[in-house]
């Protein structure tokens, strides 16, 4: 046990984070067993340690922002991932229609009135966009719905598929300011009850459907925030879907985020806790479900924004939690902080990326003009 405190405070000591130490990023060990449960489970047990109280880190988004940013995984010569989920990965499928029901029932029905307190006023639960020099949350939300419009060059009268609609900010937005009507797919039965209920009187129509039974003809095809639960056996699919429902000369946008390599499994913490099957695409599996399907017209890489994004749902969720307190329990206030920032230190290091890429069935007349 010794040793492996040893060993892990000096590692920890590369990325200028101390044990039992008094600066914001350092960590405090209240079970020295810590170190052995890490050794032995990973990321899984850092997490699930955490959620038990055996270390507690008073800013956990500036702790992984050092430790990523130190490249420590380098380092590390255990494998996180166990080698029979990372041939089970390989060979198998786990984002079936069957099993991408999992993550609507563990992380998107928690509640509509949690994420109402969490999210901004469009519901948007996917990076806002601070580029253009939004000054809180909500002003960042609408300034990526816009983005994502223009990008598509959406007109009065056309009709647009949406892949994933989440709680249909989106659909709300580009049919109330762009006079477009929308057909939307989800498999969240709370998301859709409330695009319903929040919808009426609008040119929408929302399905409690799989993005793959989706049908129709559409000038445009839009998806945000859902790519990183397709998987990568499903990418080819879910392109070859969205080109047989375009038009010639649509455009198809996609908003995700992104690994900078190529992998077949998530975080084994956030798997399980957060985003079960979820996979993050990177460049060359997305490239290579596009070929010879679309032209490639803009990729657009913000993923610096997600940090902030992270940071205001924090905010957020920390004023509202005596509201859920009762409800939840401290071990999901704990789960949830970790998400929060975790994924904030994620992006802040620069490890995870978010991509919004613009694609044509058989490429713009004239050329796609950037709008950023």
């Amino acid at each position: 046990m010794a040793n492996l405190k040893d060993w892990a405070t000096s590692l920890l000591a590369k990325a200028g984070v101390s044990v039992n130490g008094n600066a914001p990023w350092d960590i405090k060990v209240n079970n020295n067993t810590l170190w052995k449960r890490v050794a032995t489970e990973g990321t899984l047990g850092l997490g699930e340690a955490y959620m038990d109280g055996w270390w507690d880190c008073d800013s956990l988004d500036q702790f992984f922002d050092r430790v990523l940013s130190a490249n420590l995984a380098k380092e590390i010569r255990m494998r996180d991932l166990p080698l029979f989920d990372l041939v089970k990965a390989k060979i198998l499928n786990p984002q079936t229609k069957s099993k991408s029901v999992d993550v609507a029932e563990i992380h998107y029905n928690l509640g509509n009135d949690f994420y109402e307190t969490m999210l901004d006023k469009n519901m948007q639960y996917t990076c806002a966009y601070y580029g253009n020099g939004a000054k809180n949350l909500d002003e960042a939300q609408d300034a990526k719905l816009h983005l994502v419009c223009k990008k598509l060059q959406l007109k009065p009268g056309e009709r647009v598929l949406e892949l994933g609609c989440g709680w249909g900010g989106f659909a709300r937005f580009a049919a109330k300011n762009y006079g477009v009507n929308i057909e939307a797919y989800n498999i969240s039965t709370a998301q859709i009850a409330y695009c319903k209920e929040k919808s009426e009187g609008l040119p929408i129509n929302f399905h409690l459907k799989d993005y793959r039974e989706a049908t129709g003809e559409f000038d445009k095809v839009v998806s945000i925030g859902m790519c990183e639960h397709v998987g990568p056996k499903n990418y080819r699919t879910m392109f070859e879907l969205v080109h047989k429902c375009l038009k010639e000369r649509g455009l198809f946008l996609l908003h995700t985020i992104g690994n900078s390599k190529s992998v077949h499994s998530n975080d084994r913490w956030l798997a399980k806790y957060i985003f079960p099957g979820s996979v993050l695409p990177s460049p060359e599996l997305l490239g290579s479900a596009m070929d010879g399907l679309f032209v490639l017209e803009d990729w657009h890489n913000f993923g610096v924004d997600y940090d902030t994004t992270l940071m205001a749902w924090l905010e957020n969720f920390r004023a509202s939690w005596p509201d859920f307190k009762e409800k939840y329990g401290d071990t999901f206030y704990r789960m949830w902080e970790y998400y929060l920032m975790s994924c904030a230190g994620i992006f802040r290091s620069r490890f995870c990326q978010l991509y919004q890429v613009v694609m044509s069935k058989d490429g713009v007349i004239g050329g796609w003009r950037s709008v950023r």
